[in-house]
């Protein structure tokens, strides 16, 4: 099978202008703070992928199926509800540190955090690192 061809995409848009454009102070701060944890995590500068999503380290995956595309390891997106985290290879598979956590929601792939005031950010490192991990894991199978 062919690599997919993915609507989301890195662009040319720089990180510190999609932050610094976004509008509540709060939300900006909280960004500004993730950012930093997972570049400090991955050893990894932030990347623009689409419009919204800043990605860090590049991965290239290839799923039993014969899909291949490429992605990022982890990454995050300053929804207007909640600031949404991009885990890999799902959120299913920490459970364990999700439930310790804090006040947060858990998708297939994502965890959405309304404010980073709601939770441990010790654990959320913990969380960014062991997903960065998961994603190496995964490359190229």
């Amino acid at each position: 099978m062919a690599k997919a061809e993915l609507k989301t995409k890195p662009t040319k848009q720089t990180v510190s202008a999609f932050i610094g454009a976004i509008e509540d102070p709060a939300r900006r701060k909280e960004c500004r703070a993730v950012a930093a944890l997972m570049k400090k995590v991955t050893k990894a500068s932030p990347k623009m992928w689409g419009g919204a999503i800043v990605g860090f380290g590049d991965i290239h995956l290839k799923y039993a199926s014969g899909r291949e595309l490429d992605w990022f390891k982890v990454g995050f997106s300053p929804r207007k509800q909640s600031l949404t985290l991009y885990l890999m290879p799902g959120s299913e598979k920490y459970a364990e540190l999700l439930a310790r956590l804090g006040k947060v929601k858990a998708g297939k792939g994502c965890v959405y955090v309304n404010r980073l005031e709601d939770i441990d950010v010790g654990v959320l490192e913990r969380l960014v690192r062991e997903s960065a991990v998961q994603a190496e894991k995964h490359r190229g199978r």
